[in-house]
């Protein structure tokens, strides 16, 4: 689909895809800007000592702007699922209870699909972040765009998963849904922010530091620059 397609879509009376597509669209915006301000950086001798940076978080970019495309269409299938759901007949008891136990379970599939999209804009702001200072200092302004467009983007999804959650019929599982949104959305808004710190400075930090596991993984340094 192209986007002038989605956006009439979306602008029609069709109830899906909705807001929670829209704010994964959101995010693949902001996680594409990342991947670009990392490419802007690359072989510029002026940022030779990010370079390591630049392939990691451009790499991210790239992989997230993807998955969070994917993500639109899971949160658009999962609401017509849910709208389906909905739709059942009610006229017994088995009908009424075949109908509960449906809309239980698709409620928790739409409330999965922007928890994803949460974590997922989550990554994008620490990219974001992780650029912030280390990257093309005439393209810094797009890290602050890719950050809000993360963070308005994190808000909307948390909307979708706050909203499906009375529908569980698990009060645990809807409690234990809610706080971990939650605690992404506080990281998410502590990660933006520093990013747009990084942009207002203007100025660039120290390089992140890389430590290699015993698994062969590597591991950040702290975000604010080098320990």
């Amino acid at each position: 689909m192209t986007l002038d397609g989605f956006i009439q879509l979306l602008a029609s009376a069709t109830p899906s895809p909705g807001g929670g597509s829209a704010s994964a669209v959101a995010a693949s915006c902001g996680a594409a800007l990342v991947a670009m301000v990392a490419s802007l950086s690359v072989d510029r001798p002026k940022y030779a000592a990010y370079a390591t940076s630049h392939a990691r978080h451009g790499a991210a970019g790239r992989v997230l702007a993807t998955r969070l495309l994917a993500l639109a269409d899971e949160d658009a299938d999962a609401y017509a699922a849910f709208a389906a759901a909905l739709k059942m007949p009610r006229e017994t008891d088995a009908d009424k209870a075949a109908r509960t136990a449906a809309m239980r379970s698709c409620a928790r599939f739409a409330a999965e699909a922007p928890l994803r999209t949460l974590e997922a804009c989550r990554d994008v702001v620490a990219a974001s972040e992780g650029l912030g200072g280390r990257s093309n200092l005439n393209a810094a302004s797009d890290l602050a765009v890719a950050s809000r467009l993360a963070e308005a983007a994190a808000h909307g999804a948390a909307e979708n998963v706050f909203v499906n959650l009375p529908s569980l019929g698990d009060e645990a599982l809807a409690d234990e849904m809610r706080g971990r949104a939650e605690a992404l959305l506080a990281e998410i808004e502590e990660l933006a922010e520093a990013t747009r710190a990084h942009v207002e400075r203007g100025e660039l930090r120290d390089p992140e530091t890389d430590e290699a596991d015993g698994a062969g993984r590597v591991a950040r340094g702290p975000a604010g620059g080098a320990p």
